[in-house]
């Protein structure tokens, strides 16, 4: 069977068994909701095709759930505020969303925010944003779960609102519509957007999410008001109300949160004992489109215990809870064999510190090596990078390698309790050099307290000893990133100031001047996004206006640099009558803050201490290693520090150098053709985004693909040529080289096809003969009812009594005359479709489908591009 069924069948015509129901007191709008889905997916056949990426609006990914909500379950719909490539690489969306979908109780959807196209497209057609699963509208949801992972995306937020039909403040709504619950890192002060939401988690939401849905069944049973369900979410622990506290303000100045109810005058963060149950990614969301991260995730330790005193995660998710080495296995056997990525990625804070990671990765390499799948770790630690950690990352494919000094000198490290020295850093790169690395990215940041120009000076002297750590060896390039300091909420320097614009644009020119040239590349993180998000960091609830005010003004996807502009935030700012800049001053230490009302679980007396230690440069160690540090969280009775017992180190490199390494790639190989069709929604997939399906697909499929050889082996598949965006096909082909002959080629087809959406259909595999490359004929069948509605029988007469037909091509600024008329076999008319007959020249130029329909049909671009085309044979031209 398919692995999923899409809500519009291949003709386009809405599926009639989708439900629409969702639960709910009101039962009797469901006729009409139900044909309020089909409205939007009709239309969104012609939307899509002009849109960028319309792959981000199809739904349909390989995991995700496939059956319509029950009249008896709570229907959630998880949100995050950004593009689809952003929000699919997110690991505790996913996670919450297999929790939801898990329990017969709950059923969940998925919702990305729309590019500023796609928005323009659903307000142009008066179409509410709809869910990737079902395409209802959110409002047909009984809950909105907003992810909250970063300050740049809070006018997102007011989009999707919006675009779903929903007041945009919680105190505007009623109980005819949905609650708002928001929940990630940026909800230990969420006070810029509180008035937005109705309910936001703080920390883990693993358990919390499931007693909120329980609690909201039960009400929903009792039939009460909307002011009592939120009080019976605020007796929820880890869940904030937001309208039962208020903001004081005297003379302009913030004075403190106030409690409206005496017995909730604090929310305090929910942090969960242990990791859950692994199977819940046991068969993770596998993207159609290409997301930033585009690879297996596998979270194998919570929270960190080293200390850094910039580091907002390092405090907010805190204690650290390692995942045992057995469930890491089994995630990364089940996951990649459900998924077929070629990647696993190790999520932690500080993957290096994992208790046993040389036997890890060993045991990793050793499965997955010899099947070309890749294992990389984002987040490590200088020190943490040993030589036998280095060969074992190196075994496949040299993933990226980027370690953090954070500061330029010993001094400053010492500042913001780093716990590395220099020589730990050049000994690293070292050590990457002599395993056969030849681009290092070192990360910084300026701005850091105490601070002066020659600690930003210093940053480019250990750049220059870094690259000379090589041996003499050349064509080495050093990579040096440098982002703006922001001090965070919940951490020592919460009280810090931040760099103005001036400051950070000096520090960055400075670093411009003296990095060399050659072999060193700097980039560095616009100080205008920093400094937005140092006011959104550290707000109050009067930015709420702001928010609001430069959304209405067109602010979008401040987090695409693209799109973002800091003199739309600061007009704004002078319309709400804010100074930005007072948000980026130093706070006093006994002044009330945004978020006191906040508790992350770590005292804020101990955050004192730690700001005091970091002005004496004074070291706090690790409390994995040296006992507990005394920050108030542990109760040492559930709540503690979860590690494993720690491994032999050379463990590592004694294996790696027992592995065998042979793979498909060294045997002789058999090639097959596998032709297939594209319907339906597959056509709005690009060609780059096909072939890692097709990737996957054969990979799942356990077929022997071979591989290429060098530092990046890739499968040995080759594709027919691409097929034009928005356009459905019956012809198309791949070449695969197996390692060894299919010995039923009809069961291969069978479970293959088993590997690909309803809408791509595996026809036939056959042993693939060596045919001499030829020009090609295909047949293109246009339908007639996705064509303006006029006679075309006078313009296709024309043509073919035409000896030539030539067009004017602008290619990179120059003209060009093609004379179209030999290219263009047959233009024939029927009463449904008309159909094309096309030559397709090998190693000379040709015209595809939609540019032959502009200039033989008269068609607008816009009015070719939303046709629906349907290519039905390919074949070698007939002589």
């Amino acid at each position: 069977m398919k692995y999923h069924q899409h809500l519009q069948s291949p003709a386009g015509e809405p599926d009639p068994s989708v439900s629409a129901d969702r639960s709910g007191a009101d039962r009797s709008g469901a006729i009409e909701k139900n044909s309020e889905i089909r409205q939007t997916a009709a239309f969104l056949d012609a939307i899509l095709p002009r849109v960028k990426k319309p792959g981000r609006y199809i739904g349909g990914e390989l995991g995700a759930v496939q059956t319509p909500c029950r009249r008896d379950q709570l229907d959630f719909c998880l949100i995050f505020p950004d593009l689809y490539e952003i929000g699919m690489s997110h690991q505790g969306l996913q996670i919450l969303y297999h929790i939801l979908n898990r329990d017969t109780r709950f059923h969940a959807e998925r919702c990305y925010a729309p590019d500023v196209d796609m928005e323009a497209e659903l307000r142009q057609a008066e179409l509410p944003l709809f869910s990737l699963e079902s395409k209802k509208s959110l409002t047909e949801f009984d809950v909105l779960g907003i992810t909250l992972p970063y300050e740049l995306c809070y006018t997102n937020i007011l989009t999707i609102l919006d675009l779903a039909g929903l007041p945009l403040r919680a105190a505007k709504r009623t109980s005819e519509h949905p609650l708002v619950i928001g929940g990630g890192s940026c909800g230990l002060n969420p006070e810029p957007v509180a008035d937005f939401f109705d309910a936001i988690v703080l920390g883990d939401g693993e358990e919390a999410v499931i007693e909120i849905g329980t609690a909201l069944l039960a009400a929903r049973d009792k039939g009460v008001a909307r002011d009592q369900v939120l009080e019976e979410l605020a007796a929820i622990d880890g869940v904030y109300v937001p309208s039962f506290f208020e903001p004081v303000y005297e003379r302009g100045e913030f004075r403190g949160m106030r409690p409206l109810f005496e017995k909730y005058i604090q929310a305090t963060r929910r942090v969960l004992p242990e990791l859950p149950d692994p199977a819940l990614l046991s068969q993770p969301l596998v993207p159609l489109v290409k997301p930033v991260h585009d690879r297996l995730g596998i979270e194998i330790a919570r929270g960190c215990t080293r200390g850094c005193r910039f580091c907002q995660a390092g405090m907010i998710y805190r204690p650290v809870r390692e995942r045992s080495m057995e469930d890491i296995l089994h995630l990364a056997e089940q996951g990649i064999e459900n998924s077929g990525f070629d990647e696993l990625a190790l999520l932690s804070l500080s993957t290096g510190d994992f208790s046993c990671l040389p036997e890890l990765l060993t045991r990793l390499m050793d499965r997955f090596a010899d099947n070309y799948v890749s294992v990389s770790m984002p987040s490590m630690r200088v020190g943490t990078l040993t030589p036998e950690v280095i060969d074992q990352i190196k075994r496949v494919r040299k993933t990226g390698f980027t370690v953090a000094p954070e500061a330029g000198t010993d001094r400053l490290r010492e500042v913001i309790n780093k716990g590395i020295t220099e020589q730990d850093l050049l000994a690293t790169c070292r050590d990457a050099f002599g395993a056969g690395w030849n681009l290092i990215k070192l990360y910084f940041m300026v701005g850091l307290p105490t601070e002066t120009m020659q600690d930003v000076e210093a940053i480019v002297e250990l750049a220059r000893k870094a690259r000379a750590q090589t041996s003499g060896r050349g064509r080495i390039q050093i990579n040096v990133s440098v982002a703006t300091f922001v001090p965070k909420p919940h951490t020592p320097f919460q009280w810090h100031e931040q760099l103005n614009l001036e400051q950070a644009g000096e520090r960055i020119d400075l670093l411009k001047k003296l990095l060399p040239r050659k072999g060193f590349r700097l980039k560095w993180h616009d100080p205008h996004t920093s400094v937005l998000e140092g006011v959104f960091s550290r707000g109050d609830r009067r930015l709420s206006m702001l928010i609001e005010t430069a959304w209405r003004d067109g602010v979008r996807l401040d987090g695409w640099s693209e799109h973002f502009r800091l003199q739309n935030w600061q007009q704004a700012a002078a319309e709400c009558d804010i100074d930005l800049d007072t948000y980026l001053r130093a706070r006093d230490m006994d002044a009330p803050l945004p978020w006191d009302h906040l508790d992350c679980g770590v005292d804020k007396a101990f955050l004192k201490d730690e700001y005091g230690k970091a002005l004496q440069r004074e070291y706090t160690p690790d409390c994995r290693n040296h006992g507990c540090q005394q920050c108030g969280l542990c109760d040492f009775k559930t709540i503690f520090p979860r590690t494993n017992k720690k491994t032999d180190k050379k463990a590592g490199r004694a294996s790696m150098q027992r592995a065998r390494k042979v793979g498909p790639a060294d045997e002789q190989g058999f090639r097959y053709q596998v032709r297939y069709a594209r319907l339906g929604d597959s056509r709005f997939l690009g060609h780059l985004e096909l072939l890692q399906l097709v990737f996957r697909a054969l990979r799942r499929a356990g077929l022997p693909v071979l591989f290429s050889k060098g530092y990046n082996p890739s499968p040995k598949v080759s594709f027919s040529q691409a097929l034009p965006l928005g356009m459905e096909s019956l012809a198309e082909f791949f070449l695969v080289d197996l390692a060894h002959p299919l010995a039923d080629i009809e069961t291969t087809r069978l479970h293959l096809d088993g590997q690909f959406p309803q809408t791509i259909q595996i026809q036939a595999i056959e042993l693939a003969e060596k045919k001499k490359i030829s020009d090609q004929e295909a047949l293109y069948r246009i339908r007639r009812s996705s064509l303006p509605q006029r006679d075309y029988s006078q313009v296709i007469d024309a043509f073919h009594t035409a000896e030539t037909w030539p067009i004017e091509r602008v290619r990179k600024g120059k003209r060009k005359i093609l004379d179209i008329r030999p290219l263009v076999l047959s233009v024939r008319e029927e009463e449904a479709v008309i159909e094309i007959i096309l030559l397709h020249p090998h190693g000379r130029a040709g015209v595809g489908p939609y540019e032959a329909m502009e200039h033989v049909l008269g068609l607008s671009g816009s009015q070719s591009r939303a046709a629906r085309v349907l290519k039905t044979s390919m074949r070698p031209c007939r002589d």
